[in-house]
């Protein structure tokens, strides 16, 4: 028998770091807004790479499953603290030897959401480092959220509004999606930021720019048209800026509490949320950052 959909609800992987028990108490809020349990996982991977290799003894692996079990107990306390008493929620812990990277993409298949820190620990058990993170934005069958260990300097983080990238591409509808759907739960602005070349103004020559912008300006009004119907409760500020998308990201994430992107985009000069886009993103925005990644 096949395993029910979003089994898991809100999916994170732990390990123990800053980053991850951030990530941890981002995971159980966000468990929360959407009333669905959280699952929190800890993989113990077998094969630790070493040179000259020699054989570990049992109690290596006996350690490795005492210290995974702590990891998970604890990740589970940070959850249910991080929930208010009046929206508690289901939180489950589950033990897996097995490496990261596969078992988080697998898991993926049945949660409605995957949360990682943005990095991890040192030491033989760590996991969710900045390369598992990226290889598994990359391949998992949900949105992925990857959450920061540092602290908003914003004056008012509850009240920023969600920030989302948009450039027409079937990624992009999907992390429109997704931002409209977060700041309606957070009740919260939304900013739309589309930027609209990916060239520099001076190396295209005899582009009236003015009639260009206007022209991008109404096409986001329409893509977005639609959404804004189906949540009349969210405010929309529409952003078009004449720049290349990540920097322009990078920047107005500093007033947001949230950025959410798609996992690649289209080519061309108006294309945003190109995979070196969505990385660029990633390892540079303090805030949290939803991947819109595609079931």
């Amino acid at each position: 028998m096949s395993a029910p959909a979003n089994r898991y609800g809100i999916l994170a992987g732990v390990d123990g770091s800053p980053a991850s028990n951030a990530a941890v108490c981002w995971a159980a809020r966000e468990a929360a807004l959407r009333h669905v349990p959280l699952t929190v996982v800890h993989m113990v991977n077998a094969a630790v790479p070493m040179y000259p290799q020699f054989p570990l003894s049992s109690g290596v692996s006996a350690w490795e499953q005492e210290e995974g079990r702590r990891v998970l107990e604890h990740s589970v306390k940070i959850a249910e603290d991080a929930v208010p008493a009046g929206r508690k929620i289901p939180v489950a812990g589950e033990l897996r030897c097995s490496p990261p990277v596969p078992t988080l993409v697998d898991m993926s298949d049945d949660a409605e959401m995957l949360v990682l820190g943005s990095h991890g620990r040192g030491a033989a058990t760590r996991v969710l480092l900045g390369s598992v993170s990226s290889n598994v934005v990359r391949g998992a069958r949900c949105p992925v959220a990857v959450v920061r260990d540092e602290d908003p300097l914003m004056p008012h983080p509850g009240q920023a509004p969600v920030l989302v990238g948009v450039d027409g591409s079937p990624a992009s509808e999907l992390a429109v999606a997704i931002a409209f759907d977060e700041a309606s739960r957070r009740g919260v602005d939304l900013q739309a930021l589309h930027a609209w070349s990916d060239v520099q103004v001076y190396e295209l020559p005899g582009v009236d720019w003015v009639t260009v912008k206007a022209e991008a300006e109404r096409s986001l009004a329409e893509r977005l048209a639609g959404w804004q119907e189906r949540y009349p409760d969210v405010t929309v500020h529409r952003l078009v800026e004449c720049d290349r998308p990540a920097p322009q990201l990078i920047e107005k994430s500093e007033g947001a509490q949230l950025v959410v992107v798609g996992s690649h985009g289209r080519g061309g000069l108006s294309g945003m949320l190109l995979g070196s886009v969505s990385n660029a993103v990633l390892h540079s925005v303090r805030m949290p950052v939803i991947v819109a990644r595609p079931r």
